[in-house]
């Protein structure tokens, strides 16, 4: 195993197999997967501030086996902070996780290196002593049935913004990086579970209004030719991929955030898609302040 020390940030990391080639499809190598985080930082670190960090970690490349790992702070240098959290119901035999906040661009160096692709975070924060707080964001997950594809995804994202605005949200959207759209809203509330009931009453509402088109349901019998509505991720042990993280996908896909006049053309971007959009338009998924949740 190759290894050598590098400077970023400010910070020394050791780093390994810079020439791994995670994405064999488009020949994307470690190196390039450290950089791309290094150079999507400022866009990507207010949107991990405060939320602890699943990995989903590809060592061998998106076509070897991965793992989740939510209790990651035991690889982690001194500098990068972490936080102890209550373990999710389905976390077996542990009642926390000692889990990384990510906020620096040297930290986000660190995890690529680890190969962990993929940043997934919840839809609340920790406070300065680390006390996870409310939920403040809102988030329905897209996601296209056989015979569906991000079009009817698109229609319906636009459909849930109308939901949304009358209710006096304000509404972003973002490519999950894989198949579908989600769609998120800055939120206030005084129940960890008002978001999950609020997200499952519309998503119930729009499939009563189409039910050839949206399945709120989970089943996958029931998802042919519709798209399903997941308001399941609004779950506080729950999360979703992060606004400008890879995806581990053949073509180094990456979560994208679009404004709502682009959903009516391609929606795939790569890294270099990205980081040229950002150039360009800035934070698209800048959210704005939050409302009361009805």
């Amino acid at each position: 195993m190759s290894r050598q020390r590098v400077s970023v940030g400010g910070r020394q990391l050791e780093v390994s197999n810079l020439d791994k080639v995670l994405f064999p499809e488009v020949g994307f190598t470690k190196a390039e997967v450290i950089q791309y985080y290094v150079q999507v930082a400022p866009v990507l670190l207010p949107h991990l501030a405060g939320r602890p960090v699943t990995f989903t970690r590809w060592p061998h490349g998106v076509d070897g086996a991965s793992f989740f790992e939510k209790n990651n702070a035991r690889h982690a240098p001194a500098w990068v902070r972490h936080v102890v959290v209550p373990a999710p119901g389905s976390t077996k035999d542990r009642e926390t996780l000692d889990m990384v906040l990510l906020t620096e661009v040297p930290d986000l160096a660190w995890s690529a290196n680890l190969a962990a692709l993929e940043l997934h975070v919840p839809q609340w924060r920790v406070d300065d002593d680390g006390v996870p707080q409310l939920p403040d964001l809102l988030v329905l997950d897209l996601d296209p049935g056989p015979g569906t594809g991000v079009a009817e995804c698109a229609a319906l994202a636009l459909r849930l913004r109308e939901r949304l605005v009358d209710d006096g949200l304000d509404p972003v959207v973002k490519t999950s990086g894989s198949k579908g759209l989600q769609v998120y809203a800055p939120i206030r509330c005084t129940d960890p579970d008002h978001p999950s009931r609020y997200a499952k009453a519309l998503a119930q509402a729009l499939t009563e209004e189409t039910p050839d088109e949206v399945v709120w349901r989970m089943e996958k019998v029931l998802r042919p030719g519709k798209v399903l509505v997941d308001w399941s991720q609004n779950n506080t042990a729950k999360t979703t991929v992060a606004p400008y993280s890879l995806r581990a996908r053949a073509g180094a896909t990456v979560s994208t955030p679009v404004a709502w006049a682009e959903l009516d053309g391609p929606l795939v971007f790569d890294t270099a898609d990205v980081l040229a959009r950002v150039e360009e338009q800035g934070d698209l998924f800048a959210v704005g302040e939050p409302a009361d949740l009805p």
